[in-house]
């Protein structure tokens, strides 16, 4: 039952990934869950893991762990197929990349074991795009006031410098011109109305504090977690690579700091600030924390929204709506409800109004 499951784990993420342009790992996938159902090189490596919840994103770790070794010329093989080295894949290719894919398994075993104690980290930058949105919804609502910027599960903290990100969309753009993460085609079918008078009124923000917290942060500046970044990348996702790469440029100029903490008990030490707009927000985090946890970091949040101070939690995260996953921005200012702002894909680009 142990492999069944793996293998069963193995098509969904596969059909998840078809989903979203990224047909490489799609077939491999496929085919990697019929080589653990038969006990290959795919089955040994996931030993221990077969088990796991579909949360634990084991498909992922896997490919993430040999994404790594082609990016770093480990699998010069495999590294034909794969765009973000080079290489170029097309679906008449999937057995001989299935091929070269399952030889490098088999040969990197301890490598591909080691990688799959690391959880998933992609500190996708394109999620900006909404949480940025946010931010100015919550100034437009609050006024310019300096802003304390705080992140739940910030990886590597690359979103915490979002305000210095280039946003584009037909006939708007916000953020510095020479910013070196463009954020193109931001939102379809336009503009919301609310966005543009917001980017109108406030062209700058005064980010005065950047600080998350992570349970496993990764730093940017370090080569062992910028390599972790690139290889959770899907290596079709080429636009996607180019904005990390601007991303992690920047975090080398701009300082900010990730905690090793949980977000409950980071939020705990998080204490109400008069003169600041305190802003908590959270991208694409919330399925991996506990749900005891979460009844905790909701509390918190709950607290800080009622004392008195400028306060706005900003959220992209999934939610059910007709059977599938919908993604979804919503913002709270103070004390007030909840608010459906926009939606996106998955990555943050493009969004579209609610």
């Amino acid at each position: 039952m142990s492999r069944e499951q793996a293998a069963t784990v193995m098509e969904q993420q596969a059909r998840a990934c078809a989903n979203m342009d990224a047909g490489l790992y799609a077939d491999l996938l496929v085919r990697a869950a019929a080589d653990v159902r038969a006990g290959g090189p795919c089955a040994k490596i996931i030993t221990g893991y077969a088990d796991a919840p579909a949360s634990a994103a084991v498909p992922l770790r896997l490919l993430g762990g040999v994404h790594a070794l082609v990016l770093t010329r480990r699998a010069p093989e495999l590294a034909r197929f794969y765009p973000s080295a080079g290489g170029a894949y097309r679906p008449e290719d999937a057995d001989d990349c299935w091929a070269a894919f399952r030889a490098v398994v088999a040969a990197e075993h301890d490598a591909l074991r080691n990688w799959l104690r690391r959880p998933p980290q992609t500190n996708e930058v394109g999620r900006a795009n909404l949480l940025l949105a946010g931010l100015l919804y919550a100034v437009g609502e609050l006024g310019a006031l300096p802003v304390r910027l705080i992140e739940l599960g910030a990886s590597a903290g690359l979103n915490l410098r979002a305000d210095r990100f280039r946003v584009e969309a037909a006939d708007f753009a916000w953020g510095p011109a020479d910013s070196p993460v463009l954020l193109p085609g931001a939102w379809r079918n336009g503009v919301p109305g609310w966005l543009r008078d917001a980017a109108r009124t406030h062209p700058e923000l005064a980010v005065e504090e950047r600080v998350g917290c992570d349970v496993t942060p990764l730093d940017p500046d370090d080569a062992e977690g910028a390599l972790a970044l690139r290889a959770y990348v899907w290596p079709e996702h080429t636009a996607r690579a180019a904005r990390l790469a601007g991303a992690l440029d920047l975090a080398g100029r701009l300082p900010a700091r990730v905690e090793t903490v949980g977000a409950a008990d980071f939020l705990g030490g998080l204490e109400p600030d008069p003169g600041r707009l305190t802003v908590v927000w959270h991208s694409v985090m919330r399925q991996y924390v506990p749900a005891d946890e979460w009844t905790r970091v909701t509390a918190e949040i709950d607290r800080l929204a009622a004392a008195g101070a400028p306060f706005a939690h900003l959220l992209f995260e999934p939610y059910p709506v007709d059977g599938r996953h919908r993604f979804q921005l919503r913002a709270r200012i103070g004390v007030g409800p909840e608010r459906l702002l926009a939606e996106a894909h998955p990555h943050g680009l493009p969004a579209w109004a609610a």
